[in-house]
């Protein structure tokens, strides 16, 4: 190997060595309503107190729908969940069981009736998170904050 083909080497492996990380985890839950620490494992990258809440709460209400209303809360389905972490973005990628939501009913708004106890959950989710993204069967959720 000559001395240029050595150090165009060494260039290309400082690169690789340098390279931002990503981390990857994939998590599944059986369909239940009792979600609190999975989110709470969901979250563990996310160290600043300020947007710990919020993406809990949007964690917890993406769950919850995929529990309710994707799963109907059949104990034999289950919910996927994949955390991305990179430098610049949190992300989770929420896969249920259902046939998924069609494009028409995925509303960002809050209900007429203010005191109605249903169809709040994407307007929260909405709220919590920077970036939504719906798989194109409407049955995966990616949600993604910016760090």
């Amino acid at each position: 190997m000559s001395f240029i083909q050595g150090k165009i080497l060494l260039n290309f492996i400082i690169k690789i060595l340098n390279r931002p990380s990503i981390t990857w985890s994939n998590f599944e839950l059986c369909s239940s309503l009792q979600l609190s620490d999975f989110v709470d494992l969901l979250l563990e990258p996310i160290k600043c107190s300020q947007y710990r809440y919020r993406t809990k709460l949007g964690l917890h209400e993406a769950l919850i729908n995929a529990a309710t209303h994707g799963n109907n809360l059949d104990p034999h389905k289950s919910i996927r969940v994949r955390r991305i972490i990179t430098p610049n973005w949190c992300v989770w990628q929420i896969q249920d069981q259902g046939n998924g939501l069609e494009i028409k009913k995925r509303v960002y708004k809050l209900p007429k009736e203010i005191s109605s106890i249903n169809e709040r959950g994407l307007y929260i989710i909405n709220e919590c998170f920077d970036d939504i993204r719906w798989s194109s069967k409407g049955n995966r959720l990616q949600l993604a904050l910016k760090r």
